[in-house]
């Protein structure tokens, strides 16, 4: 498959063929598939721009399928759908690689704005020119280029997402960006989305970079206004 493509895992039928409608009638090729075994078989990502993966599949789990993929590449964009809306649910599949997460029943807007947001930011992901070579802060190594971290002596393997947000917070060190900001600077959607993604990706570099996640020093909440960096903070 050298063409790109969406690739649509999905079991009810019914879903994925309003979807892939959907999709078509954007321009989009789409590839759909209906079980964890199937994106297992000779992976059928490799070439895809973006997939989009329901997580209560048959057999092999969405958890199971974003966690093998992520091991493989750990840059390719994920939307994860599922009826599974509590917050536990939501940072269990964030946790595992993906890049967004819709809970049914969600609307076609929404979901073809999520949809073109993420293939949109596709270039953002490459660092400007400027950005290239490592940033460091508190023992943190951060290289945006090689999309990798050292952090705490382990290396981490960041996904796009993680080098857009590392990406803004650097170039904005020190100055407080409200979620309205983030939403529309990182993943391209309207200010106005509701979203805790944001929120649980927050958490997801404290647990990277911070001694203390409990307790962060550089990625900071400001009431009431929005998110902080702060590279050098004074105690």
């Amino acid at each position: 498959m050298a063409e790109t493509y969406i690739l649509l895992v999905e079991d009810e039928l019914h879903i994925a063929q309003g979807l892939k409608f959907n999709l078509e009638m954007e321009g989009f090729r789409v590839v759909h598939l209906t079980s964890g075994e199937q994106v297992f078989d000779k992976a059928p990502w490799t070439d895809c721009a973006l997939v989009i993966l329901d997580r209560m599949l048959p057999g092999v789990d969405g958890l199971q399928v974003c966690r093998a993929i992520r091991r493989i590449n750990p840059r390719l964009p994920i939307l994860m759908l599922t009826a599974m809306g509590k917050p536990e649910d939501r940072v269990e599949g964030l946790a595992e690689g993906a890049d967004d997460y819709l809970t049914k029943p969600f609307s076609l807007e929404e979901f073809l704005l999520r949809v073109k947001g993420m293939l949109r930011r596709a270039d953002w992901y490459r660092p400007r020119d400027g950005a290239g070579g490592d940033y460091c802060f508190a023992g943190n190594r951060v290289d945006l280029q090689q999309r990798r971290a050292v952090a705490d002596g382990r290396e981490i393997l960041l996904t796009d997402i993680e080098v857009r947000m590392l990406q803004v917070f650097f170039e904005h060190e020190n100055q407080v960006l409200s979620r309205a900001e983030l939403l529309e600077m990182v993943w391209g959607v309207t200010p106005d989305t509701e979203t805790r993604t944001l929120d649980n990706f927050i958490v997801r570099l404290r647990k990277y970079f911070e001694k203390q996640p409990s307790s962060p020093r550089h990625f900071l909440t400001v009431r009431g206004r929005g998110y902080r960096f702060l590279r050098d903070p004074r105690d």
